[in-house]
């Protein structure tokens, strides 16, 4: 599916959603509970964590300290929060998911329309799941299994493993070190890239850092800069 067929699925399931959107649930302090099969708007606190049960149709969600966790088949807008993590069932579809410290990780068959982002921690998306644009860590590994990515796949100081049957149809980038990123913690150790059977990447494939890259014999890739690929065969990579 395209980026734009991507972005419009969401529109649709988020302007249903709103169409029978009740009220919003905000609080500054304590966690929020979505029970399962509810309808509501936007859900908002400070210092809490936020829980949705399945099959709910919501709006926003955000918090400050406190993570995010969806169950099945949740449709919802941006989700947002800056110290916790967000996870997610089979089925979801959202507009963004977007944190500072934290990492994300979600089920099958989710349905993302635009970014997956974080600084400090790691992404794994699973099989049969789409994301409309990037997926960006920091500090943090990335992990797709069976997953479309339809922008790039960016990481500073962590592993990615692009697994099998997994496809980026940007670029995937492992950017140099910068002392902006501050007070990030930078692991010299080499991160470890792998492009897994089946799997593609349309795009360039740049290297600012040392890193050890291997490349399975049925994979496609574009160009490679910074770094010489290992080829491999069978189910797994080598070890270092």
């Amino acid at each position: 599916m395209s980026r734009i067929r991507i972005a419009l699925a969401v529109a649709l399931a988020l302007s249903s959603a709103g169409a029978f959107a009740q009220e919003d649930i905000s609080r500054t302090n304590g966690s929020i509970t979505v029970e399962s099969g509810r309808t509501v708007g936007n859900v908002d606190t400070v210092n809490g964590g936020i829980r949705v049960g399945d099959d709910v149709r919501l709006r926003d969600i955000e918090t400050v300290n406190g993570g995010i966790t969806l169950g099945d088949r949740v449709t919802a807008g941006a989700l947002e929060t800056v110290n916790g993590g967000i996870g997610f069932g089979e089925g979801v579809t959202a507009e963004s998911l977007t944190t500072v410290n934290g990492g994300i990780r979600g089920g099958r068959n989710a349905r993302i329309g635009g970014d997956v982002e974080t600084v400090s921690g790691g992404i794994f998306l699973d099989r049969g799941s789409e994301v409309g644009d990037d997926v960006t860590t920091v500090n943090g590994g990335i992990g797709l299994v069976g997953t479309r990515v339809a922008g790039d796949v960016e990481t500073v100081n962590g592993d990615v493993t692009v697994g099998a049957n997994s496809r980026v149809q940007g670029g995937l980038f492992v950017r140099k070190p910068s002392s902006n990123w501050f007070p990030v913690t930078i692991n010299k150790r080499r991160p470890r890239i792998v492009i897994g059977p089946n799997a593609m990447v349309d795009g360039e494939l740049t290297f600012e850092r040392e890193v050890t890259l291997y490349v399975h014999e049925t994979a496609r890739t574009g160009r490679i800069s910074g770094a010489e690929a290992q080829p491999y065969s069978g189910d797994r990579p080598p070890r270092d």
